[in-house]
């Protein structure tokens, strides 16, 4: 070693020792922020016996919470994972009906493992954050690939893809009466307003406090059902902005509660501290809608060119229509531009060279909103007739890097659209119904009440 080098070894050593010396100290730091302390055993066997006895009397009647036998362990565990991965930002109305299709579909762990991504696409599609379905196909694959059946510990669950340690805890809990804690939004609220903590709770050191709290509280008779009663509580009386206080099991024990009666300047809904969100990024899409018409066949309508998204990314392995992402809003002439030039590259398809354009319009915009993405999409239908027919798209080197299909009307009505794709079509049916689309600025397109379409 050189003696110019020693120095910045030395310097790089003492670096490790001071990180290796702060992880050491932050695995044995007590309770932090202002969670000053874990329940006394008095508060945690009267919140476990009154948060049950509330849950037996209370809990809401929901598909996924069959009771099953000893012997159908695994199938429980499978219909808590389904439900856990679906009920991710989702609304429990919402998913109801999609669990039930689902479940019919694909009533056992087996039986998904046998589908194809396409398909559970297909059932996912209206629910959003398409990652979910996919990582829950890849799971099952995983599980019913491996050699020791469904696992039956938090720590074994975790191992498999896309279970994190919520769906970990939840499906250990619930179906193999593991002790373990849940620890989800609902349950950070009842955590928060039991201990009036008013950390941050996306805070590190605060969110693992959390789940020590939830681990100290689990009942472990009944792990499963404890857990359920303190997410069932934070989805229905302690809720975010409307508490019902007079009629929660815990209010005695609730510190924000006790707080708001001796001070009128405080309320329980001061807890947990509101996290202020991101503003989402401002993109602009541009999308064609390409129908390409068979006049040879006499056809009444024409076939529609959908392009299937990367298999990484936003959105992954999705069909959707041709369309470009701009770098900025730009007017109508330069989103054509953009537009011409994709067809040109990806389909080999150039107005008035390969193809007669039949009739070309602009139907609209709208936003959709995406977690982070706040994306204006402007909407066009390009009609073409091919020169050579569909078998002259796709010349060069797109063949290799994109996939794609023609559909029909009739199949692209059944597709697993995600909602935007399916906007966007609705402004085609619109458009050759005769309806007016008015341009609006939220998740919704406007349709004229001459006739709602779905």
């Amino acid at each position: 070693m050189s003696q110019s080098s020693a120095p910045r070894e030395k310097l790089m050593r003492k670096c490790r020792e001071k990180k290796e010396a702060e992880r050491e100290e932050a695995e044995e730091e007590p309770l932090g922020g202002d969670i000053e302390d874990l329940f006394s055993e008095n508060e945690t066997q009267k919140i476990r016996t009154g948060m049950l006895d509330w849950y037996d009397v209370n809990q809401r009647d929901l598909p996924w919470r069959k009771r099953r036998s000893e012997s159908e362990k695994e199938r429980r565990a499978y219909e808590v994972w389904v439900s856990e991965i679906m009920l991710q930002q989702t609304r429990v109305q919402t998913v109801m009906d999609y669990y039930k299709r689902w479940m019919h579909k694909w009533p056992t762990i087996y039986d998904l493992a046998q589908a194809s991504l396409e398909e559970v696409n297909e059932m996912w599609a209206g629910l959003g954050y398409y990652r979910r379905a996919r990582f829950l196909l890849e799971g099952a694959k995983m599980v019913v690939a491996g050699k020791d059946g469904f696992p039956n510990q938090a720590s074994s669950l975790m191992k498999v893809k896309g279970i994190g340690e919520y769906t970990a805890g939840a499906i250990a809990s619930i179906a193999f009466n593991e002790a373990v804690p849940v620890v989800d939004g609902n349950v950070i609220r009842v955590l928060a307003r039991l201990k009036a903590i008013s950390a941050n709770p996306k805070d590190r050191l605060t969110a693992r406090n959390f789940w020590k709290l939830a681990a100290q509280l689990v009942d472990p008779s009944r792990p499963g059902d404890f857990n359920q009663s303190l997410m069932e509580l934070g989805a229905t009386l302690c809720s975010v902005s409307k508490p019902s206080c007079s009629s929660c099991p815990v209010s005695s024990q609730c510190r924000a509660f006790s707080l708001s009666e001796e001070n009128r300047t405080i309320s329980v809904t001061d807890y947990p501290t509101k996290v202020i969100k991101a503003k989402p990024r401002r993109d602009f899409c541009c999308v064609c809608v390409l129908e390409i018409l068979n006049l040879e066949r006499n056809q009444s309508g024409g076939r529609f060119v959908l392009v299937k998204r990367p298999e990484q990314g936003l959105l992954a392995g999705l069909w959707e229509f041709p369309s470009v992402i701009l770098d900025e809003e730009a007017d109508s002439s330069t989103r054509r531009s953009a537009i011409n030039l994709f067809l040109k590259e990806a389909f080999h398809v150039e107005p008035m060279k390969t193809c007669t354009v039949v009739s070309r319009e602009e139907l609209g915009e709208f936003v959709h909103v995406f977690t982070h993405i706040r994306r204006k999409l402007y909407v066009e239908l390009l009609v073409v007739q091919l020169t050579g027919g569909t078998k002259d798209l796709f010349k060069g080197q797109a063949k290799d890097t994109l996939t794609w299909k023609c559909v029909g009307s009739d199949v692209l009505s059944t597709m697993g659209l995600t909602s935007a794709v399916r906007k966007v079509y609705s402004m085609v049916e619109a458009h050759k119904q005769g309806l007016s689309v008015a341009p609006v600025s939220s998740n919704r397109t406007a349709i004229s009440r001459k006739r709602r379409i779905s």
